[in-house]
């Protein structure tokens, strides 16, 4: 009885483990799905990013403790200001008819990055690269432990810069709407789980728009797209949202004049 009960578990195991392992299989994307020119081009441009920035780093020389916190401290303040800069926002929505998504390129309407959008990406990257550089230059010169602490550190700032500069390279503009999905950044939403769509709030000003799903299938708060980030507003945002969510399939062709018009209130 014993054994016929772990031979059950055991094998109960194994076909969730295979499972997993086709859910996994699942998801890679189609080798003709279309993206893989800008998947390449992306991936070398942020290889070249990540070689450059590790190179600069390994050569940063040893600074006195006081300008490293200085610089670190000056560092985050401007990060702060640049937060709570709030430039007008007046982009269009564009129609493009390949849309490079998260696994598939289709048309649809394209959103791109606002410059407070621009700024916060780099501001974001140097201060990464300045307290990176500032605490690579505070370590001591003479110690086994530097020798390998120092490699992993600027490994690690040269990579997340580096898959930065990828996910931009790689797709469309800040926010999409295809026939498939909402893209905002790598986060894709389905059309059909929207129950109402509003502005939404943030320090009591407009920051995105609010999709309320109709059903809520976890207690994660309702997800927020465009915003700040995208230069589209929120209210331009909101009348494309109404107009094709209950037919995205209308987004495969370009729309009329007349269409376009009508969600630029």
């Amino acid at each position: 009885m014993i054994d016929a009960r772990e031979g059950g578990v055991r094998l109960l195991r194994g076909r969730t483990l295979t499972g997993m392992v086709f859910l996994r299989l699942g998801r890679v994307p189609s080798l003709g799905d279309g993206l893989w020119p800008r998947r390449v081009s992306a991936l070398a441009t942020a290889v070249a990013v990540t070689a450059g920035v590790a190179s600069g780093l390994l050569l940063v020389p040893p600074i006195d403790s006081a300008i490293v916190s200085l610089t670190i401290w000056l560092t985050i303040g401007a990060r702060l200001l640049t937060g709570r800069w709030w430039p007008r926002r007046d982009g269009h929505l564009r129609w493009r008819e390949r849309v490079a998504g998260l696994d598939t390129v289709e048309p649809g309407l394209v959103a791109r990055r606002s410059l407070a959008g621009w700024v916060d990406l780099v501001a974001g990257a140097i201060q990464l690269i300045v307290i990176g550089g500032c605490l690579l230059a505070s370590l001591p010169p003479h110690d086994r432990w530097v020798d390998i602490v120092r490699p992993v550190l600027v490994v690690g700032f040269a990579v997340w810069t580096g898959r930065t500069v990828y996910e931009e390279a790689r797709f469309t503009g800040r926010l999409a709407l295809t026939v498939s999905a909402i893209r905002h950044g790598r986060t894709a939403l389905d059309w059909t789980n929207i129950d109402r769509v509003s502005p939404h709030r943030r320090n009591g000003r407009l920051d995105g728009v609010r999709l309320r799903p109709a059903v809520w299938r976890s207690l994660r708060p309702a997800p927020v797209i465009g915003g700040r980030d995208t230069a589209v507003p929120e209210d331009r945002l909101i009348a494309a949202l109404d107009d094709y969510r209950f037919r995205p399939q209308d987004l495969a062709s370009e729309p009329r004049q007349e269409s376009l018009r009508a969600c630029t209130p």
